[in-house]
């Protein structure tokens, strides 16, 4: 048989029954669009997050610590690292700053007689403050009561904008501190380039005199400030050979390995350690859901395979008309296959467009950029052609095996 008469028959047995068909061929298109959609939208997540990671300084080392298998993350946030390991590590080649992060628990905060239930402020050095990251004012000087906020705080926190100059009131446990606000940020320096979703207000203090977690050293025998994490600003060029350096540092003399608790490991990370990290639950998750979605393909393949065991029924008489006429079992077989690979071929052209459409629309809503997926867009058209072959099989060679004697007396 000629390949267009079979595309021009099959076309015309698929246009008789529009209903029926739109209905399978919906199918397809919902499991195809979903594919394309989870697909998307994981690839776009992935890279607005690995994207604001790698921006968040190549120079800089994290210094934290790690929970191993049997440790818990409650253990690995405690306060290990003393003044005298900040004294060390600063001292190391090709080291410019390090800048220690502590948190104070409080019960709220209140600014012009209005109360918020900020419940923590982060302890840290004049030096996490610097010029490029100050919209207003100055930093925070040691030893003094005075506060800097990052815009969200200032901005969206109380009822009445907070400037610099500006007086709040910390509560902590039915101590009052009264700071001056004496700068407002749009970040700090030493900041770990993965946190919560969204940004959240944040008060900045210095770690004198506000900060008082304390534990004894073991290296001096007194008792110094002690920090759940530092921030390692390595010259450009250094920042490999300072992240070896700190490691074989916490590895060996320090006071943080003889006081973290077992299970906790200590950790010298970079913003690519943690894009990479990231990048891999995000596209772990990704594939995970969109296999998912891939049930609705299997869906779609079953309604195919159904529609078209119904239509080799509905047109025995025909098939055995076609068979009279000098038509081989060859050519029965290639026009229901054909049929059905136009079902599915049909879903998959209509299930890409609106799959992208919909991770637009997705990519809008969660306020992150559009990057395409092109690996699993052309899987799942592939795929939504493939179901309407495999589907489409056994129809037709059930087609092709009826009896032209049979099918002719068929009512």
């Amino acid at each position: 048989m000629d390949p267009r008469e079979s595309v021009t028959i099959a076309a015309r047995s698929i246009r008789s029954h529009k209903l029926r068909s739109t209905l399978t061929v919906l199918g397809v298109v919902i499991g195809i669009a979903s594919v394309v959609t989870f697909a998307t939208f994981g690839a776009s997540v992935e890279a607005e997050v690995v994207g604001s990671i790698g921006e968040s300084g190549a120079n800089n080392v994290y210094v934290l610590g790690q929970p191993s298998e049997e440790g818990g993350f409650g253990q690995a946030v405690q306060p290990v690292f003393t003044e005298y390991d900040v004294g060390e590590i600063a001292e190391l080649d090709g080291v410019e700053a390090v800048i220690p992060r502590g948190t104070v628990l409080v019960n709220s905060v209140t600014h012009r007689g209005d109360t918020v239930a900020i419940q923590q402020l982060t302890a840290t050095t004049p030096a996490a403050v610097t010029d490029e990251q100050l919209v207003e004012g100055r930093s925070f000087r040691s030893g003094a009561n005075e506060t800097v906020l990052n815009q969200v705080a200032a901005r969206t926190a109380f009822e009445e904008n907070v400037s610099v100059g500006d007086q709040i009131t910390v509560d902590r446990s039915g101590t009052a501190w009264n700071l001056t606000v004496v700068g407002i940020v749009n970040g700090t320096a030493g900041e770990l380039p993965i946190g919560g979703f969204g940004p959240q207000p944040s008060l900045y203090v210095p770690a004198d005199p506000l900060y008082d977690t304390v534990v004894e050293s073991p290296s001096i025998n007194a008792p110094q400030r002690a920090y759940p994490q530092l921030t390692v600003i390595a010259e450009p060029a250094e920042t490999l050979a300072v992240t070896d350096a700190v490691d074989a540092y916490l590895q060996s003399e320090s006071d943080a390995r003889q006081l973290a608790p077992a299970g906790v490991d200590l950790v010298a990370r970079t913003s690519g350690d943690f894009a990479e990290q990231i990048s891999d639950v995000i596209g772990q998750i990704t594939r995970f859901v969109t296999g998912i979605a891939v049930i609705a393909l299997v869906v779609g393949a079953i309604g195919i395979a159904n529609i078209m065991l119904v239509s080799v029924t509905e047109r025995t008489r025909e098939i055995g008309i076609m068979k009279a006429v000098g038509a081989r079992n060859r050519d029965v077989m290639e026009l229901f296959l054909l049929e059905a690979t136009l079902l599915g071929t049909g879903g998959a052209l209509l299930g890409l467009p609106l799959g992208l459409l919909v991770s637009l629309g997705a990519a809008e809503y969660a306020d992150v950029g559009l990057a395409l997926a092109p690996f699993w867009s052309a899987l799942a058209v592939l795929v939504g052609v493939l179901v309407g072959v495999v589907a489409g099989l056994y129809p037709a060679w059930r087609a092709a095996r009826v009896d032209p004697i049979e099918a002719l007396r068929y009512e």
